[in-house]
């Protein structure tokens, strides 16, 4: 019986849609994964008779605040583990997207460990027949390892407090980033009082040996792929600025050689984070995309100015040696699930535009590249982009014109957007296309929801976004 194909099935090809569906179901089980890691906790204190706690109104709050404790520290060390940098993590969800899930679960956590203090104090207070302030004098006077559990709650305010986005935009991001290693230090301070105080823990209970091995199991995961694999790839490959050439005022391309560079299978669109051992710049560490194909021995970024440790970074020495970390994320070639590819960049993040349209597998016409920028100086190597856009046959568009005024948000030109150009006008076809957008948060922000207004699947949108 003969049937009309599916838009999906005329414009996803069996490759594609493989490497599509092997990633769906790699990020299905791994979030089921954590599910099963709340369920588990549950499970193990319901096991130990938690169930009889809930008989009276002291007990009541007990319960809830342990349970809110369990809940909070499991989902914390699932939050960490979003940030150590895990292969099977960036191959399901991509580097870029693994943080925003770790953001967006800071605020969730704080106020599972926060009821947990607080339903705690009420309970015992209730018992002990208490007011709760002198209860939580007693229990930092009285119980084992309480002091330095009530620091780590302290140390986890701070980093919630300087991850809020007013808060942050006024640190440095090396300074922030120090700062947000005290999470590591709330979870050790953490840790001595659940063994201590309660008999969830207690010696030959199963939710003992489970949340050591958790613990042990996200330390090593941490040690081994923030420190180890990247030292030990630093070292392997050797990597040395070989070049440094001026594209525009403020703007650099970086060429790096090294050894069996070939070995890190890296694929044009993926990032590094790059440190420059050079006087003043060796504790930065810099989150950029290639801006070429990688080569068997070369490795080429391209940066802007942009203060920080970046100002500097155009008088680099040949020969200065590179660590990095990576490669990461999932804005490659490999991520489409279509034929058809629309890429959308702002000024210098047109960089991993160029690096995945000249390694992609594209045939001729099945890419298009939007380009935007203030004017043409804002348009960074763009001869190259040009050249490029014609050997792979692939249409560019570019926009100039600033965009509009704070209470018209945009992406596009104040003259475009006045005109009610929209992602759909500019490429008629993007419904049944992979995009891929690179640039500052807000302005990426504003193609994705137009994406999505034009009517692209979510899981088609792949994005790069320049912040922290």
């Amino acid at each position: 019986m003969s049937r009309t194909r599916t838009t999906e099935e005329r414009t996803t090809s069996p490759p594609q849609r493989e490497r599509y569906l092997r990633r769906a179901r790699l990020a299905d089980s791994l979030e089921t994964i954590v599910w099963l890691t709340v369920a588990l906790v549950l499970a193990l204190f319901l096991a130990d008779g938690g169930l009889a706690e809930f008989k009276t109104v002291p007990g009541t709050f007990t319960a809830l605040g342990i349970i809110a404790g369990l809940v909070g520290t499991d989902l914390m060390l699932v939050q960490l583990l979003l940030a150590a940098r895990l292969p099977v993590i960036d191959r399901a969800f991509g580097h870029d997207h693994a943080l925003l899930v770790h953001q967006r679960m800071g605020k969730p956590v704080f106020y599972l460990i926060s009821a947990h203090m607080v339903l705690l104090w009420i309970g015992y207070a209730l018992t002990a027949r208490l007011n709760v302030f002198a209860e939580i004098w007693d229990m930092f006077t009285t119980l084992p390892d309480m002091k330095i559990a009530y620091l780590g709650y302290g140390l986890l305010t701070v980093v919630v407090i300087t991850s809020l986005v007013i808060v942050r935009r006024k640190f440095p991001y090396e300074a922030w980033h120090v700062v947000h290693f005290l999470a590591y230090a709330a979870v050790l301070a953490a840790l001595p009082h659940q063994f201590s105080t309660g008999q969830l823990f207690a010696d030959g209970t199963w939710a003992r040996y489970y949340w050591l091995a958790l613990y042990f199991g996200v330390a090593a995961a941490l040690l081994v792929y923030r420190f180890i694999v990247p030292m030990l790839r630093t070292l392997r490959h050797d990597l040395r600025v070989s070049n440094v050439v001026a594209e525009a005022p403020g703007v650099y391309s970086i060429e790096m050689t090294g050894r069996s560079l070939a070995d890190l299978r890296v694929r044009g669109g993926q990032f590094f984070i790059w440190r420059f051992w050079s006087r003043g710049l060796w504790w930065h560490a810099h989150p950029f995309s290639l801006s070429a194909a990688p080569g068997i021995l070369r490795l080429k970024v391209t940066v802007r100015e942009l203060g920080g440790g970046t100002s500097e970074l155009g008088a680099l020495r040949i020969g200065t040696r590179v660590s990095i970390e990576g490669p990461y994320g999932l804005f490659t070639d490999r991520a489409r699930t279509t034929r058809r590819a629309v890429a959308v960049a702002a000024g210098i993040g047109i960089t991993p535009i160029i690096s995945l349209l000249e390694q992609g597998d594209f045939a001729p016409g099945e890419m298009t590249v939007i380009v935007r920028a203030p004017d043409e100086k804002g348009l960074y190597l763009h001869q190259e982009l040009q050249k490029l856009c014609i050997k792979k046959s692939a249409a560019l568009c570019v926009l100039l014109g600033r965009r509009p005024k704070k209470g018209h948000d945009s992406w596009l030109p104040a003259r475009d957007a006045s005109r009610h150009v929209s992602l759909s006008t500019i490429v008629p076809e993007v419904r049944d296309a992979d995009v891929f957008v690179c640039g500052p948060r807000g302005w990426t922000d504003l193609v994705v929801e137009d994406a999505k207004q034009a009517g692209v699947p979510k899981f088609r949108i792949h994005y790069e976004r320049f912040s922290w």
